[in-house]
């Protein structure tokens, strides 16, 4: 599929950081999160682009080597023609097919997670942004591969429950292999979170089924309840440094955050926290101290807004050096208000769920029981960190982190072992 020129994500937010008066959307603000999940090269963002006009791969990397590499967003806006059937009358234009104009139903954002093994980490910190998620899984090849199983798991553990399964690349398969395609997901899918979800047949290059797709979306993963009057928090999945190499002092802009609302509002002017924060170390000691500022811009897409809300992915601009949160550097960390903050947690004691098997390898193993000083990597929220276990009792183990997290203590958090040279998903914990 030929791909655009890609828009650079730098100049995007430094376009949306500047001093300006916000102003209110025209259209709705993002209502739902949706992940597009699967196997590396199965179509993921090649639907995301079909959808929304975007091509997520931004980075030079992921273009030199065609695959996502960092967690990609991009936005639509859901219509219906109040004069045609459906499914035929959703689309994601300014007028159908009939050339009635369409009437806007929802902002959908979408989060574009990576395929490839070595980055579940990164996916794992798009699940903790997802309301729902699209499983691409291409008729081309055998179901499941690999990182199917392991998406789906994910998913699982993390608890997003509203998925639909898209079958790609039916354009390249003849009907008998899309059939042999369908029996071998529903196969698959028995007895997860996914068995009774919708399998909806799509070409993404060719556009075919778009409709059908998006018919789905609006019927299967609805609209969260959430609290906007909750202590606000807001989950990190980016930070960078938006201004370009030159930039004179009078005209720099602070750090840029990237991320969701997840609960409560945030406007321009509110004092916040982040926490952990920053790390300090003296005579030999580290601490970390929650770094503090201003919320100097609320974005969404590439327009400041009156207030951040509950919903879709979202920018958030503060008066921090750009130094500090430059390069992703604080990723996984939490904004909120001082004194209404989750707790920072340096060890974790947890109740172990372990899966039966291990996912995500070719080989069918059985999950080990955990053993005394081995490490694991945890994921929580947006936050990663790696833990060794000092002690056990039973379904309980006790966690000390190299880093520190932020989280509630009702966050499940995801726990993954080393496998050879891998981080293999294996199961999850609950903080005690």
């Amino acid at each position: 599929m030929p791909r655009k020129k890609a828009v650079p994500e730098v100049a995007e937010a430094k376009k949306a950081t500047k001093k300006e008066e916000a102003v209110p959307h025209e259209q709705p603000v993002p209502e739902v999160n949706i992940g597009t999940i699967g196997h590396i090269a199965h179509g993921k963002t090649s639907i995301v682009h079909m959808l929304t006009g975007k091509w997520t791969q931004e980075h030079s990397e992921e273009i030199k080597r065609g695959l996502t590499i960092r967690l990609g967003y991009a936005e639509f806006i859901l219509k219906k023609c109040p004069k045609c059937p459906l499914p035929e009358a959703y689309t994601t234009k300014d007028k159908c097919k009939c050339g009635e104009k369409a009437i806007p139903v929802r902002r959908i954002s979408f989060v574009d997670a990576p395929g490839h093994e070595t980055l579940m980490a990164t996916m794992l910190t798009g699940a903790a942004t997802m309301d729902g998620a699209l499983l691409i899984i291409a008729a081309n090849e055998p179901c499941p591969q690999p990182q199917t199983s392991e998406h789906l798991t994910a998913l699982e553990i993390s608890g997003v429950r509203h998925i639909i399964i898209v079958q790609n690349k039916i354009d390249a398969v003849d009907e008998k292999r899309a059939k042999e395609s369908y029996k071998e997901i529903k196969n698959f899918v028995k007895g997860t979170i996914a068995e009774h979800a919708s399998i909806i047949p799509v070409s993404a290059q060719y556009g075919v089924n778009m409709d059908v797709l998006l018919e789905a979306i609006e019927k299967y993963i609805p609209t969260p309840k959430r609290n906007p009057d909750a202590a606000p928090i807001f989950l990190t999945a980016r930070s960078f440094d938006v201004n370009k190499p030159g930039t004179k002092i009078e005209n720099l802009v602070g750090g840029v955050l990237g991320g969701i609302m997840k609960e409560g509002k945030l406007k321009v002017g509110d004092a916040i926290e982040i926490r952990p924060g920053r790390k300090e170390e003296h005579e030999n000691k580290v601490k970390w101290i929650p770094m503090e500022t201003t919320v100097a811009s609320t974005i969404i897409g590439n327009t400041n807004v009156d207030e951040l809300v509950p919903g879709g992915s979202a920018g958030l601009g503060t008066n921090l050096d750009p130094s500090l949160i430059k390069a992703d550097s604080i990723v996984g960390q939490v904004v909120g208000l001082k004194d209404k903050m989750p707790p920072v947690f340096h060890e974790l004691e947890l109740e172990v769920h372990l899966l039966e098997r291990v996912v995500g390898s070719k080989e069918e193993l059985a999950t080990q029981p955990l053993k005394p000083n081995e490490p694991l990597m945890i994921n929580a929220w947006t936050s990663r960190s790696v833990g060794t276990i000092s002690h056990m009792a039973g379904k309980n183990i006790h966690l000390i982190l190299k880093l520190p997290i932020c989280v509630s203590k009702d966050a499940r958090i995801v726990l993954s072992r080393r496998i050879g040279q891998k981080w293999r998903l294996i199961g999850y914990g609950i903080i005690k």
